[in-house]
């Protein structure tokens, strides 16, 4: 999994997060630090309104928390998320050793890698750097 470093690089850099069933996210607010929270049909859906989107929270009498703003989650991408943000960039992703992986991206006539230890982290900076390059925002595809 992506670390929480990385994912609100990711964000703050100016990724957008369209949710969809699957996608993982933590809840931005004090008290949640630890949990991970998964979008599915049955528990969680993503709400399109004019003025954004809600995260909304299908029987949780457990907790008060009927719904959520999409500002105050925090996207965690998986892998395949990530690797296919970089489009036609990607060259390929090579495990260095233990914990380690690498991603080499194409991007003006030259490979570029990017080192981390886990394989989404490498896959996000190597976003992080083509959201860098473009100077622009970049929002996930379903």
């Amino acid at each position: 999994m992506i670390t929480i470093d990385c994912a609100r690089a990711l964000q703050q850099a100016g990724l957008r997060w369209r949710p969809v069933s699957g996608d993982s996210f933590r809840i931005e607010r004090p008290g949640f630090d630890s949990e991970v929270f998964t979008v599915s049909e049955m528990t969680i859906e993503a709400h399109e309104f004019d003025t954004g989107t809600i995260l909304g929270f299908n029987g949780t009498t457990e907790w008060a928390l009927d719904s959520l703003a999409l500002e105050d989650a925090l996207w965690l991408p998986r892998e395949d998320q990530l690797r296919s943000l970089l489009r036609g960039t990607f060259r390929s992703l090579h495990r260095q050793g233990e914990g380690r992986y690498r991603v080499t991206v194409h991007v003006d006539a030259v490979d570029e890698v990017f080192d981390a230890a886990t394989a989404e982290d490498a896959y996000g900076t190597a976003v992080l750097m083509l959201i860098g390059r473009s100077g622009a925002s970049m929002t996930a595809q379903a």
